[in-house]
């Protein structure tokens, strides 16, 4: 099997794995118990918690809460903040290049809630310029919603920058969704007052991920029952969960520079073979994460090459796994200016940080057999 679908999900990490087993096996009370048992248990989780932060040097600014992945946590930053400092502004600030777990929430809070929901263009790069950021924001904003890495095309916002235009404004808060940046690019993760992530795209296992925030911001919960998570998650804690994430989450930060390199020589060799296919068009812009690339077919049939590929046990996506609309073409790719043609019919590659150049090789053998082999659209 080649498996290059990797920003759709990764496979977990051996580490993670084990240490998943050892905590269920070994810390399977609940943390919120008071006896022995809960309380080994939620030290547990509070050392995961403190291994997150430190690894990002996050430790002295920003807590930790466990949720279920980025979905969840993003739908906290967004929903959270709007409840709690309502009396402050009624304007959020997004963009057109969002997972669908922000603007959908950012949707139901302008649809349901009243709120001001300003959604910034992408520029031909699929990134958001600066300029238009500053020029959206005024006294009203309490909330600024931008990825980091965009998880259809790679393309990377200059969070720094973007953070710096949304703190001249005291009232507004900067939450970064950075599920396809942790282990693959380097930031300023401080830049961020919310910071939000799934472990399943870097070996963790699924229904795993966190919300990083500063320490002042306070929020509404979004789910009521106990007093877990410092009351703004409740339920039982996954313990085996908190653990395996945490060693996944340290281990990538500490290796990212050695696994960009390879994903950066796999990169060359995939868009040196794509930009030799007169049919393909690259979509991804200059700079972009060497773990994603999105190109068009001009002739052929996403679906159905990806269906090709599929039965040759190769493994590749047309859109995001979570976008429901993508029939309707990548809103994403229509954002930057893409043709609806193109839009429909892109498809996407994704590395790990195991994949390896054999498979990158054999992909681009059989992506140019199939071509070859199945009728124009």
């Amino acid at each position: 099997m080649i498996y290059l679908d990797n920003s759709a999900t990764s496979k977990p990490s051996a580490l993670a794995l084990k240490a998943f087993v050892e905590a269920s096996e070994l810390y399977f009370a609940n943390s919120a118990s008071p006896h022995k048992a809960g309380r080994e248990s939620n030290r547990l989780v509070e050392s995961s918690r403190s291994k997150i932060l430190k690894a990002v040097h996050l430790e002295n600014s920003h807590k930790c809460l466990f949720c279920s992945g980025a979905t969840e946590a993003n739908n906290l930053a967004l929903k959270g903040i709007a409840f709690q400092y309502a009396r402050r502004g009624k304007t959020i600030i997004t963009d057109m290049g969002e997972h669908s777990s922000v603007k959908n929430a950012c949707k139901e809070l302008g649809e349901r809630f009243g709120y001001n929901i300003v959604s910034l263009p992408l520029n031909e790069e699929g990134k958001v310029d600066p300029k238009e950021l500053e020029k959206a924001m005024n006294n009203d904003v309490i909330l600024v919603s931008i990825l980091a890495v965009n998880n259809e095309t790679g393309a990377i916002n200059d969070v720094k920058k973007l953070g710096e235009i949304v703190h001249k404004f005291p009232k507004a808060y900067f939450h970064v969704d950075a599920t396809q940046a942790i282990g693959k690019e380097n930031f300023d993760y401080n830049a961020a007052d919310l910071l939000s992530f799934s472990g399943h795209k870097f070996g963790a296992p699924k229904g795993t991920g966190a919300l990083l925030y500063k320490k002042t911001i306070k929020f509404v919960p979004i789910s009521n029952g106990g007093e877990q998570e410092n009351g703004y998650r409740a339920g039982t804690v996954d313990v085996p969960g908190c653990y395996s994430l945490a060693l996944a989450f340290e281990d990538v930060i500490k290796k990212l520079k050695e696994h960009r390199e390879n994903a950066s020589s796999l990169m060359e060799e995939l868009e040196k073979g794509i930009s030799s296919i007169e049919e393909c068009s690259i979509n991804s812009p200059k700079g972009h994460s060497p773990y994603i690339l999105n190109f068009t077919l001009k002739k052929k049939k996403a679906s159905v090459v990806v269906e090709a590929l599929s039965q040759k046990e190769i493994y590749i996506s047309t859109h995001s796994a979570c976008d429901i609309s993508s029939n309707q073409g990548s809103p994403v790719l229509l954002a930057m200016g893409k043709s609806q043609e193109d839009a429909e019919n892109a498809l996407r590659v994704s590395f790990s940080y195991e994949s390896k150049m054999e498979e990158v090789e054999t992909f681009l053998v059989e992506l140019k057999r199939i071509l070859s082999e199945i009728k124009d659209r």
